[in-house]
């Protein structure tokens, strides 16, 4: 039996890097799951791909707005009528801000819509998910946050990512103390830096300064992340609840 055995898993943001590696593994691992995001060419290749591999209709993919509280209803529906129940969400989805030398020269309206879609968006989730969850008395929340709510230099220079990324965290642990007594946990994962197309909207230089200061002394690939995620959203981290997990190579430690 996979460690997710039984259990049904909303995943945003599957159609990038670390939410492509959330479905595969967390479908090799016995969940069902609804995969949410916004490239539908990218979303409907992944999902083929991993109900090929495993040769079952284990994913099912919706393309889906965070920010908009008629698709989280919709989402939440459809994992429902496809596979009976909900156990899990994780709130993978989000979107860069703008790379700048001058973290306080922003943009009013980029800042306001990365604050927007990262903030609001893991919000609407969690409020869209939780009657069911606490029907099942053992519902897991991820949120994915970042080493950029720690430590500067992470976000490239965006006020606006690093300002969402930390307001995620503080999120998780007011919802946290809310449900606990449903049985609904809520935690948070505090990835660094990791290999995925997102980098692509950062300077090289800024990249290479990033692994710099890391003393690992490489960036992780998505699976590193998917493995912190699946325990949290698994049975087996059944007493943490308001948690931070952070795997950033000991970037944050120092």
């Amino acid at each position: 039996m996979g460690r997710l055995a039984d259990k049904v898993a909303i995943i945003t943001g599957a159609s990038g890097g670390v939410g492509g590696a959330l479905v595969k593994l967390f479908a090799d691992e016995g969940a069902r799951v609804l995969a949410t995001g916004r490239n539908e060419a990218r979303l409907n290749e992944l999902v083929t791909d991993v109900n090929r591999q495993l040769n079952s209709e284990r994913v099912l993919g919706v393309t889906h707005d965070i920010t908009n509280e008629n698709d989280w209803a919709g989402a939440v529906a459809q994992a429902v009528d496809a596979f009976g129940r909900l156990d899990i969400l994780v709130n993978n989805a989000a979107i860069p801000g703008r790379a700048s030398e001058e973290p306080w020269n922003f943009d009013a309206e980029n800042a306001t819509t990365v604050l927007t879609t990262n903030i609001m968006g893991a919000m609407l989730g969690i409020r869209a998910v939780m009657p069911e969850l606490t029907k099942s008395g053992a519902g897991s929340i991820v949120n994915v946050s970042s080493a950029a709510a720690f430590v500067g230099g992470v976000s490239g220079g965006s006020a606006a990512y690093a300002s969402s990324k930390a307001a995620v965290g503080a999120l998780s642990r007011e919802v946290a103390l809310g449900v606990a007594k449903d049985g609904v946990r809520v935690n948070t994962v505090y990835p660094g830096l990791v290999r995925t197309p997102i980098l692509e909207n950062f300077p090289e230089e800024r990249i290479a300064r990033t692994l710099s200061k890391i003393p690992m002394g490489f960036a992780a690939d998505p699976i590193d992340i998917a493995y912190g995620v699946l325990y949290l959203a698994s049975d087996e981290s059944r007493f943490m609840t308001g948690a931070d997990l952070v795997i950033d190579g000991g970037h944050t430690a120092q």
